[in-house]
């Protein structure tokens, strides 16, 4: 295993490093020769990460000294639009005040049509100094040299691993499967209260104090361990609220970890692929197994958000959970991302709450909701129609669709479809909206019509026996333009093409 604090102090290394940021790292990795005192596969790893990060992790590109992993770990870490989400929906559970880019202009209240937690709008939290810590201060407010002064003095101040039943003050968060630690820094950061990094490979570990120094994250405990192992170490808090009635020592108090009556959120992100490298479909062949671990979790912690693949299917998750309290479908760019389940003991049989996130977009809904509503179908003739709507990934993902028809008046073209229609405009639907300019039939009279003086178009299909490519050959149309064509299946079970522009 590569020892990264190693490779930190070798000097030769990170001047390559420096040196090379922009260069093709496919071509650096012929120069391993020519610098035999460079590491070169851990140089590799951290210009290709810092390009990753460039994109995906905008703040910590803009820091020096940022220790990247692997390839593999980059392109799975979570991107900082998500891992804000998750700060800020980590802050309203524990009734944190909404971050301060709010102040000074009154925000909707999270109401039928959607919700508060829009990503754009989160992601501009970092960049207003809005999170009470280095962490998230102002580049344009802040010459560059003064931050990493700074930074540079924070490094050594990342807590050591605690001894056992050794908390020198509450934790209040805890990260049972740290990995690279992009959500752990950004939860962290926005809550302020004690919290710890939960890592088994002890290089993430190293890279982690590292980089939670350069982060300037002072209220970080780096733990190198196996998260299920530091889960059984917490007192459960009926244990630890009865402790001072049993009449035990103030060192036997220590030893059950008293201190955790202030743990108030466990965040957990299991492995998704088995031993041999596949992904898994259920949520019990995930490791750590999170439906064997439930019952602890919560009896330990007021909250639980469990981070899965947006691959999972989310009505099997709850079914196999107990006391899901919310459901986050997380997209970015219309690609969902992210799937989070937020578990409460006080939720016992409580109703469950589904967010549909997508950039600005909101979609917030009850299952209550979705049990008792039901799609409004279009007529199978829509020459009244006039303008089409195709839900976020989100709300495909959620299937939510009785909910959004009944919400916005908007009519499905047919039970699988998925594809709605209006005859007025509907500014706030939850989609990409289109103007529909004209409706065809596969008559070739008919399709020549319409098609007339189109040479390209944006084609999709819903619902449709043909593939996009063997639609696209069909009809003679290169990819691009204005023009976007539906091809769908309409109630009567006959197969249209929906002829739009972007509304």
């Amino acid at each position: 295993m590569t020892n990264h604090s190693t490779e930190i102090k070798n000097q030769a290394t990170l001047d390559f490093i420096r040196q090379h940021q922009d260069d093709d790292v496919r071509q650096l990795a012929f120069l391993g020769s020519k610098y035999p005192e460079v590491d070169m596969p851990f140089a590799l790893d951290q210009i290709r990460g810092r390009k990753m990060a460039r994109v995906k992790l905008p703040r910590w590109a803009s820091i020096d000294g940022i220790i990247y992993p692997p390839h593999i770990s980059m392109e799975q870490c979570s991107s900082e639009q998500t891992a804000l989400y998750k700060a800020e929906l980590a802050a309203r559970l524990l009734g944190l005040s909404p971050s301060s880019s709010e102040n000074g202009e009154e925000k909707e209240k999270e109401s039928e049509n959607g919700s508060n937690l829009h990503l754009s709008e989160i992601c501009e939290f970092a960049g207003k100094g809005t999170v009470d810590s280095e962490f998230a201060k102002n580049e344009a407010t802040c010459e560059k040299q003064q931050i990493l002064t700074e930074l540079e003095e924070n490094v050594n101040e990342i807590k050591e691993e605690p001894h056992e039943g050794d908390f020198s003050e509450e934790t209040g968060f805890v990260d049972l499967t740290g990995g690279f630690g992009v959500d752990f820094s950004y939860i962290a950061s926005r809550l302020g209260v004690k919290s710890m990094y939960v890592e088994r490979q002890a290089h993430l570990c190293e890279a982690a104090k590292e980089n939670f120094g350069r982060l300037g994250l002072k209220n970080a405990i780096v733990k190198n361990g196996d998260g299920t192992e530091v889960l059984h170490s917490f007192a459960s808090k009926k244990e630890a609220a009865a402790s001072d009635s049993l009449g035990i020592t103030e060192e036997q108090s220590r030893s059950l970890l008293k201190t955790n009556l202030g743990l108030k959120l466990i965040f957990i992100d299991p492995a998704r692929r088995d031993d041999a490298g596949n992904k898994v479909v259920s949520l019990k062949d995930c490791t750590p197994d999170v439906t064997l671990l439930q019952e602890e979790m919560l009896s330990k912690a007021d909250y639980v958000i469990i981070k899965l693949s947006p691959m999972l299917d989310w009505h099997r998750a709850v079914s196999e959970l107990n006391c899901v309290q919310e459901v986050h479908i997380i997209s970015v760019n219309n690609e969902c991302k992210e799937l989070l389940l937020v578990l409460s003991a006080r939720n016992m049989g409580g109703n469950l709450r589904i967010y549909c996130i997508n950039d600005a977009q909101s979609f917030v809904c009850d299952e209550s909701d979705m049990e008792t509503s039901s799609v409004k179908i279009a007529p199978s003739t829509l020459e009244e129609m006039q303008y089409l709507y195709e839900p976020n990934a989100s709300l495909m993902k959620a299937g939510c669709f009785g909910v959004l028809s009944g919400r916005y008046d908007a009519r499905m073209l047919s039970k699988n479809s998925h594809l709605f229609v209006s005859m007025a405009p509907i500014e706030a639907f939850p989609g990409r909206s289109f103007r529909i300019i004209a409706i065809s039939s596969f008559n070739k009279k008919e399709l020549k019509r319409h098609l007339s003086g189109i040479t390209k178009a944006n084609i999709a299909t819903r619902n449709f026996p043909l593939s996009v490519a063997e639609l696209r050959k069909r009809l003679k149309l290169k990819d691009g333009g204005e023009t976007y064509i539906f091809a769908t299946t309409l109630s009567d079970e006959s197969h249209v093409l929906v002829i739009t522009e972007k509304a």
